[in-house]
Order: structure tokens, then C-alpha cells, then sequence
């Protein structure tokens, strides 16, 4: 299924999502990876822009400085598995429902969008400059003093996608379906090979 989702993000609207499907997303969305995870959760420092209803996205872009403000040159995704350890507790304490990074997230991240109604979806790796097309505007930036790249980067997006959803308010786990998909038939291989072996001994 493709739909279209738009910022502040509603449970219902969710609840309509299944892992595999393709969403693309309209409205606000923030960035916030390693630092910024780190600064709120492990320093307590309170975060300056309220993410409740709305997406984050793991990444770090390359921006420059323009009359008006700032411009997304670029914006590729951040490897989402680097914020495993604290995504639970972002994930509760901020509100926040949509996470959208690089590969999979691990079984803390899926019983914290379970338990709370979010959602983890993929961006296709290599389309940094695609992303930045999708961005509107800057609306606002946060933290700058983390560097750039770690900066709560608050962003107006339209079509913002392809984001593919792998792991759904039911925290059903697209990577972890995978992986024991494949360990199975792995498994099932080596039961295979050991028979045709040991009939030829």
C-alpha cells in the first residue's frame, strides 16, 4: 500500500500501516540523530521544539547559509540502529511517531512503537540530493552548537519519501521477519547438504 501522511501524525492514521508499505510524508519534520538523542535523555536538557505527533528523521545534512535563512543541500539518512539504546525512551518521552533513518531498528524500538503508536520507515540510501528536493524550507534550527550535522533541524517537507515502513504500530519487524526468514532456509540448507554428504560416505 502507498499513502500519504501528513503532519501532526494521528494513531488512526497508523493504525491503516503495515510493514512493507510505502508512505510519503507532508508537514514537519525534525531531524535528530546520535547528539541530540544524547543531549536530551543522558544530560536532561530539555528539548526546544515540541516533537509530539511529528516525525523525526536520523540524519545529518549539508546545508549553507542563504539571505533568508538556510538551504538543504543535501540529506541523507543516518544509520537508525546507532540510536537503538535510547529510542524507547525518546521515543516515550517526546511523542514523536514516526523515526525514519537507514536499515532496520532492534526489539527495543518495536515495543516502544507498539506500546505508543509510532513508527520506523527507511530511506533509500544514496538519494541524499532527492531528499533535499522534497524540503520546502527550513522553518528553524536547534542545537546548532552540536555542528550541523547534529542539529534539530526543523523542516518543511512535501512527498517527502519513499519511505518504506519497517517496523508498524503492531511492532511487527520487517528486518527481523527477514532475518529469521533466511536463517531458517539457511538452516534448512545445511540439513540438506549434510544428508547428500553423509549418503556419499
Amino acid at each position: 500500500m502507498s499513502l500519504v501522511i501528513n503532519t501532526p501524525i494521528e494513531d488512526h492514521v497508523l493504525e491503516e500501516v503495515k510493514v512493507g508499505d510505502i508512505v510519503y510524508l507532508n508537514g514537519v519534520l525534525v531531524t535528530a540523530r546520535d547528539a541530540a538523542h544524547e543531549r536530551f535523555l543522558k544530560h536532561d536538557v530539555k528539548m526546544p521544539v515540541s516533537l509530539k505527533f511529528l516525525p523525526i528523521f536520523h540524519a545529518g545534512p549539508i546545508v549553507k547559509k542563504v539571505n533568508s535563512g538556510w538551504s538543504i543541500v543535501s540529506i541523507g539518512p543516518t544509520t537508525s540502529m546507532r540510536m537503538e539504546s535510547l529510542e524507547y525512551d525518546f521515543i516515550e518521552r517526546t511523542g514523536v511517531k514516526m523515526i525514519i533513518g537507514k536499515g532496520g531498528m532492534g526489539p527495543r524500538t518495536a515495543e516502544a512503537c507498539k506500546r505508543f503508536k509510532a513508527v520506523h520507515a527507511i530511506f533509500p540510501g544514496g538519494c541524499a540530493v532527492v531528499a533535499a528536493e522534497r524540503v520546502k524550507r527550513v522553518l528553524g534550527v536547534e542545537w546548532l552548537d552540536l555542528g550541523v550535522p547534529e542539529a534539530l533541524w526543523i523542516l518543511e517537507v512535501e512527498n517527502f519519501g519513499p519511505l518504506i515502513v519497517s517496523i508498524d504500530v503492531k511492532g511487527n519487524n520487517m528486518f527481523d521477519e527477514r532475518i529469521k526468514s533466511v536463517n531458517g532456509r539457511k538452516l534448512e540448507m545445511l540439513k540438506n547438504l549434510d544428508k547428500e554428504f553423509s549418503s556419499k560416505l
